[in-house]
C-alpha cells in the first residue's frame, strides 16, 4: 500500500537526507544565480511563436471548406493551443518568470486558454498537488477524485469504468480541471466555505463562457464571412482543437505520475517533514519520459516531471540541464530515478488505469510491491528498511539495491533457509 515512513523506504539514514537536501538546494541556487537574458529570450521567443501559429492556424481555417485546409487549419491551432496551456500557461503560472519583473508574463496576471480560472488552479495545483504531491487524502490530483491509480482507494463497482472514464477525462480534461479547482463534493456536503465557493463557482462560470463563446461563437462566425469557410467548418475544428490539446496534456501529466515508480504516501508523511524529506518524496512520487528538444517544448519540458517537482518555480528550459545533475544524484545515493520512452510510460498509465478497475482479488501482485504501489514493507522480510546502523559500505546500498534485493528474492528458488516469494 502507501509508504508510510520515507526515508526507510528510501534506505536512507538521517544524514544521508540531510546531505540530498544541500545537493539539490545547489542546483537551485546554480541555477538562480546563473538566469538571465537567454532564459528571457526563450520565452519572449516561445509566446511569439505560439501566437504565430494560432494566427496561422485562424488564417487556414478561412478556407476550411476545403478538407485539405481545414486538416491543416486544425492541427495548427492545436499545436498552438498545446504550447500555450504546457510550455506557456503551466510554467508561467508556477512563477518561473516572475524573476523578470514583467507584468506580461507573470503568475499573478497570466490567464490561459481554457475553461480553468488561473486564480483557482493556482491554489490547487501549485498548492495542494506540489506541496503534498502524491499524498493520499490531501493531493486530490492522484485520481482527480474519479479514477483508483492505487490500491489505497477502495474499489467500488463504478471502478469497472476506470477505463471509459478516463478516456472521457482526456477528452474533456480542460473541464475537469476547471471543475476540480471547485471542490464541489465539498460544497455540496457543507465542508467549505459557502461564500467563497459560491464565488469560484461565478468565476469558473464567466471563464467557461468567454471561452465557449470564443472558440464557438465568436471564430466560427467571423470566419464564416470568408466565401471558402462556413461556419460549421471551424466550429468543428476549433472543437477538434481543443480535444488535441487536452488528450496530449491528459497524457503528459499522467506519465509523469502513474507509471510505475510513481510512489504514493500517507497523510503521516506530512508531519514533520522537512526539507530533505520533501525533496526525496518528490524524486520518489514523480517519473520522467525520454525527450529529444521537440517533444521537451511540445510537453512544457514536463517530461522532466522529476526535476519539475523538485524546483517547480525555476524555468523550464532549464529542466534538461538540471536533469542530469539530478539523476547523477540519484546515483549517487542509489535512488530509483524513473524514466522511459513516452510511449512506454504512457501505456503503463492505461495498463495500471485497467488492472486496478478490478477488485483486488482479481491482482496477482501484493499490495506492498506492485509495478504501481510500493511501501516499506515490502522489505519486511529482508529486515529494516532504513540505513541508519548499518555498517558503511564502498558504494552506499539504497532503495534502488533494495528493491533488486527483494525481487531476486522473489524468483529464487525455495531451498527452506530464505522466504519464498509469489507475484
Amino acid at each position: 500500500m502507501a509508504i508510510t515512513d520515507v526515508p526507510a523506504f528510501a534506505h536512507l539514514t538521517n544524514a544521508d537526507i540531510e546531505s540530498l537536501a544541500v545537493e539539490l538546494d545547489a542546483i537551485r541556487l546554480d541555477v538562480e544565480e546563473s538566469r538571465g537574458h537567454r532564459d528571457a529570450r526563450y520565452i519572449r521567443c516561445a509566446i511569439t511563436a505560439q501566437r504565430g501559429l494560432e494566427v496561422a492556424g485562424r488564417v487556414l481555417l478561412t478556407a476550411s471548406s476545403h478538407r485539405s485546409a481545414w486538416w491543416a487549419g486544425t492541427a495548427t491551432l492545436g499545436a498552438a493551443k498545446i504550447i500555450e496551456n504546457m510550455e506557456i500557461g503551466h510554467n508561467v503560472m508556477h512563477g518561473q518568470w516572475d524573476w523578470m519583473n514583467d507584468p506580461e508574463i507573470h503568475s499573478s496576471t497570466w490567464e490561459w486558454d481554457m475553461s480553468a480560472v488561473s486564480k483557482h488552479w493556482r491554489l490547487t495545483h501549485n498548492v495542494m498537488h506540489h506541496k503534498y504531491t502524491n499524498i493520499l487524502g490531501v493531493d486530490d490530483d492522484v485520481g482527480y477524485g474519479v479514477l483508483r491509480v492505487t490500491r489505497d482507494q477502495r474499489w467500488s463497482p463504478l471502478h469497472l469504468g476506470n477505463l471509459f472514464v478516463n478516456a472521457v477525462l482526456a477528452i474533456g480534461f480542460e473541464w475537469g480541471i476547471g471543475l476540480q479547482s471547485l471542490e464541489l463534493e465539498k460544497f455540496f456536503t457543507g465542508q467549505s466555505n459557502r461564500k467563497i465557493a459560491l464565488e469560484q463557482i461565478r468565476e469558473f462560470r464567466i471563464k467557461a463562457g468567454r471561452q465557449v463563446f470564443k472558440d464557438y461563437l465568436a471564430f466560427p462566425a467571423l470566419t464564416s464571412l470568408s466565401p471558402a469557410a462556413t461556419y460549421n467548418s471551424t466550429l468543428s475544428a476549433n472543437a477538434i482543437a481543443n480535444v488535441i490539446r487536452n488528450v496530449w496534456a491528459n497524457a503528459v501529466i499522467f506519465c509523469g505520475h502513474f507509471p510505475d515508480g510513481a510512489e504514493k504516501f500517507t497523510k503521516t508523511d506530512m508531519a514533520g517533514e522537512h526539507r530533505g524529506q520533501w525533496y526525496l518524496r518528490q524524486l520518489l512520487g514523480a517519473a520522467n519520459f525520454n525527450a529529444g528538444p521537440a517533444l521537451r517544448f511540445m510537453s512544457g519540458n514536463l517530461c522532466h516531471q522529476i526535476e519539475h517537482h523538485l524546483y517547480p518555480d525555476l524555468p523550464s528550459n532549464r529542466l534538461h540541464e538540471i536533469a542530469i545533475r539530478v539523476n547523477d544524484i540519484c546515483d549517487k545515493y542509489d535512488l530509483p530515478y524513473t524514466t522511459g520512452s513516452f510511449l512506454m510510460q504512457y501505456a503503463r498509465t492505461w495498463r495500471t488505469i485497467a488492472k486496478l478497475s478490478l477488485p483486488d482479488k482479481y491482482l496477482r501482485d501484493t499490495p506492498d510491491d506492485a509495478p504501481e504501489t510500493r511501501s516499506e514493507r515490502m522489505f519486511a522480510e529482508f529486515g529494516s528498511g532504513s540505513a541508519d546502523g548499518q555498517a558503511s559500505t564502498a558504494r552506499r546500498q539504497g532503495l534502488k539495491s533494495a528493491i533488486r534485493v527483494v525481487h531476486q528474492g522473489m524468483h529464487r528458488p525455495h531451498t527452506g533457509g530464505s522466504p519464498r516469494y509469489s507475484r
